[in-house]
C-alpha cells in the first residue's frame, strides 16, 4: 500500500472511531436517563466523553490497530476492536478516577457505551472494509504498477509482488530489460516491451508507478529509464536489493556521507519502541516499590532456610551481545553452580539450556519464590536501567551464549525480558531450546505494543494461576 492510500485508511478509519465514540456515549446517556436533562452532572459527562476521543486517538497512534485491517478476518477484527474498546474505558475509567470525577458519572452509561460501541465499531470497520475493498478493486482507483527486470529475475519479482501487494495495488504489465519477450505472460501479467520500445510504450500506458530491479546491472546504467519515468511524473522504486529472496527487511538512508540501503531483520517500528522504553520506566518505578514491600520478608525467609546471600547476581547476554549483570532472589543452595555439573546428564531441555523438574539445588523457600515469580522481582531494576525489558527475549548465560549460532543469536536483536512469549506458553512444558528460540523469533517478527500487553496480561494470569513455573 502506497503512502496517500495508507494514510487516507488511517484518518478515514480514526475518524469513523471518533464518530462512533460520539454517537455510542449519546445513545448510552439516552439510554440511562431517557432524555439529556436529568444527567448528575453534565460537565462530567461531556469530560467523560472527551475522555474516551483521547483514548482513541491514543490507542490507534500506539497499538497501530488499523495496521493490516486490509486483511483481518471476522475473528481477527473483532478482537482487534474488543482491546480498542477495553482500552479506551478502561484508561477513561482511569483517568476519571485520577481527576476525582468517577462519583460523579454513572456507571451505567459507561457500561451501555462499552457494549454499544464494541458493537458499532465491528460492524463500522467491516462496513469500512467492504467499501474500501470495492473501492480499491475498481481499475479506476488501484495503483497500476510496471515491473521492470531482467530475464532472471522477471519471474521471481512479479512472485513476491503478488504475494505481498495488497488490494490497493495493481500489476498491469512487465517489461524485460535484456531480452525480448514481448507478447509472452508471467503469471498472468503480460509482458508488453524490451528496452529498446519500453519508454515509448509506457509513455501511452495508464500508468503510477514503475518496480525496478535489475540486481545484475548498475543504477548508472539503469538512469536513462529511471529518468524517463521521473520526467512522466510516474513514481520509481528502484530495488537495491541483493539478488534472491531476502529474508529480512531494507530501507534505504545515509551513512555518515554516503547513501546506502540497510538490511535488517529486527523490528523497525522506532516510535513504538520508545513508548515501550516509556512503559518499562513507569513499570519498572512501581515495581521496584513492591520489591522494596517484599524485600524484608523474603530476606527473613530465605535467611532463616539456608545460608548465603538474599540476592542471586549472575552475568547474562542481552540487546546484541551486550553483558550484564542480572539480579533475583536467592532460590537456590549456595553450592549450585558446582551441583550443576554433576547434574548435567539429568538435563530434561534438548539444546542449549538447563532444566531439571524438582531441582535438587532448589531451597524450600526457593520453590515457593520460584512458583509464585516472586524471586523475579529484583529484575524491575534492570529494567530501570534499560538492561531488560518488561516484555522481551529470555537472556541466555555466557555459557549458553558461546555455543549460538547465527540463528539463536539473533534472539538478542531485542532487549531480553521480565516475561516473553515462551513464559506465557507453559515454560515447564518446553523440552527442546529450538521451541524456546521460535517463539522469541515470532515476538520479534510480529512485535508491536498490543503483543507486549497481550503478553503482560496473560503473564499475571500464569502467575496467579502458578501454570508453567517450576
Amino acid at each position: 500500500m502506497n503512502a496517500k492510500h495508507r494514510t487516507m485508511m488511517i484518518y478515514l478509519l480514526l475518524g469513523a472511531d471518533l464518530v462512533v465514540t460520539i454517537l455510542s456515549f449519546a445513545a448510552a446517556t439516552y439510554i440511562r436517563f431517557g432524555n439529556f436533562r436529568d444527567m448528575q452532572d453534565k460537565s462530567t459527562h461531556v469530560g467523560a466523553c472527551a475522555l474516551l476521543l483521547m483514548s482513541c486517538v491514543l490507542y490507534t497512534l500506539i497499538a497501530e490497530q488499523n495496521r493490516d485491517f486490509l486483511i483481518k478476518g471476522l475473528f481477527a477484527e473483532f478482537t482487534s476492536v474488543l482491546l480498542y474498546e477495553s482500552a479506551v474505558t478502561v484508561a477513561s475509567l482511569i483517568l476519571l478516577y485520577t481527576f476525582h470525577s468517577v462519583d460523579t458519572i454513572s456507571r451505567l452509561v459507561i457500561g451501555y457505551y462499552y457494549l454499544i460501541a464494541l458493537v458499532v465499531t465491528y460492524i463500522t470497520h467491516r462496513l469500512i472494509r467492504r467499501g474500501l475493498v470495492s473501492y480499491w478493486r475498481s481499475s479506476e482507483n488501484t495503483s497500476r504498477i510496471l515491473v521492470v527486470a531482467s530475464k532472471d529475475t522477471l519471474e521471481e519479482a512479479v512472485r513476491r509482488l503478488f504475494r505481498h501487494l495488497d488490494v490497493t495495488s495493481r500489476i498491469v504489465a512487465a517489461a524485460c530489460i535484456d531480452e525480448d519477450l514481448t507478447g509472452t505472460e508471467i503469471r498472468g501479467v503480460p509482458v508488453i516491451s524490451d528496452r529498446a520500445a519500453l519508454i515509448e510504450k509506457a509513455t501511452g500506458m495508464a500508468l503510477d508507478e514503475v518496480f525496478i530491479c535489475t540486481p545484475e546491472l548498475s543504477q548508472r546504467k539503469m538512469q536513462d529509464i529511471i529518468r524517463a519515468f521521473n520526467d512522466m511524473g510516474v513514481t520509481v522504486h528502484y530495488s537495491l536489493e541483493m539478488p534472491g529472496e531476502y529474508g529480512g527487511s531494507s530501507r534505504t538512508g545515509m551513512f555518515g556521507d554516503y547513501s546506502v540501503i540497510s538490511y535488517t531483520n529486527t523490528t523497525g517500528r522506532h516510535r513504538g519502541l520508545v513508548i515501550k522504553r516509556g512503559f518499562d520506566i513507569l513499570g519498572s518505578l512501581v515495581g521496584l516499590l513492591l520489591t522494596a514491600l517484599i524485600t524484608p520478608f523474603a530476606a527473613l525467609a530465605i535467611k532463616l532456610d539456608s545460608p548465603g546471600p538474599v540476592f542471586f547476581s549472575q552475568t547474562r547476554v542481552g540487546l546484541n551481545g551486550r553483558r550484564f549483570r542480572i539480579y533475583k532472589f536467592w532460590s537456590m543452595y549456595i553450592d549450585a553452580e558446582e551441583r550443576k555439573k554433576e547434574l548435567e546428564a539429568k538435563n530434561e531441555m534438548q539444546g542449549l539450556m538447563f532444566k531439571i523438574k524438582d531441582d535438587p539445588r532448589v531451597t524450600r523457600v526457593g520453590r515457593f519464590l520460584r512458583r509464585t515469580s516472586l524471586d523475579e522481582f529484583p529484575q524491575f531494576l534492570n529494567i530501570l536501567r534499560g538492561e531488560m525489558s518488561l516484555v522481551g527475549t529470555r537472556p541466555p548465560t555466557e555459557d549458553e551464549f558461546a555455543r549460538y549460532d547465527q540463528h539463536y543469536r539473533r534472539r538478542l536483536s531485542m532487549t531480553p525480558g521480565l516475561t516473553g512469549m515462551w513464559q506465557v506458553s507453559g515454560r515447564s512444558d518446553v523440552e527442546n531450546f529450538d521451541d524456546v528460540v521460535r517463539m522469541d523469533l515470532i515476538y520479534i517478527d510480529q512485535w508491536s505494543l498490543s503483543l507486549d500487553l497481550k503478553i503482560l496480561i496473560k503473564t499475571v494470569l500464569v502467575v496467579f494461576g502458578r501454570r508453567g513455573a517450576s
